[in-house]
């Protein structure tokens, strides 16, 4: 997954991550209508086709990042938008374009897939708010980085509605949790 960042400089930066899920981001499309509890050969396609559906389908997105050593230990907020084939990111207060397509997102969440290591688990039927949806249970693994996520799918709709994750990037020693909402209703530009 492409992953955005923040330096020192409150400069959004891009980097690619081998984290596979979710941001950011964080995604090809499969109907959940009358779904039923997969393989285990293909535990983790619903998840997959989720994380792949948000970037194809006008959405905004609302992370929170903790991490003890950040920012003072204070959480920061993030946003993404995907509308009109473009991202749009917003850090620091500031919108901007992001230079990355959700093409080039796409082409790197199946590379991720490919070189990782995930699992997934059906953990049930629940709710976010008022609107019906499949829980699951990730646990991923790309080189340095190991994430475990819960994700709230729409029954309705195949597109996630809520995201829970713990980010272990032992190549930079970087420990975070985020917590990440989903929206796909009025979705326009920010700018």
């Amino acid at each position: 997954m492409i992953e955005f960042t923040f330096d020192d400089m409150e400069k959004p930066m891009v980097h690619k991550s081998r984290s596979n899920l979710f941001m950011l981001s964080v995604f090809v499309s499969v109907t959940f209508l009358g779904l039923t509890v997969p393989s285990s050969a293909d535990s983790c396609q619903p998840v997959f086709d989720a994380l792949d559906k948000v970037v194809t389908t006008p959405s905004h997105s609302y992370t929170t990042h903790t991490a003890s050593f950040v920012n003072g230990g204070k959480p920061r907020e993030s946003e993404a938008i995907y509308a009109q084939g473009k991202v749009y990111i917003r850090a620091n207060g500031k919108w901007m374009h992001s230079p990355v397509t959700p093409a080039e997102i796409l082409e790197q969440q199946k590379e991720n897939r490919e070189h990782g290591k995930a699992t997934c688990q059906f953990m049930g039927n629940k709710f976010v708010g008022a609107e019906a949806a499949l829980l699951y249970s990730m646990h991923n693994e790309n080189e340095d980085v190991r994430e475990d996520a819960q994700m709230w799918i729409s029954e309705s709709t195949g597109l996630p509605l809520r995201n829970e994750e713990d980010v272990d990037n032992g190549g930079n020693r970087v420990r975070e949790h985020r917590s990440t909402r989903f929206e796909y209703t009025n979705i326009g530009p920010p700018l």
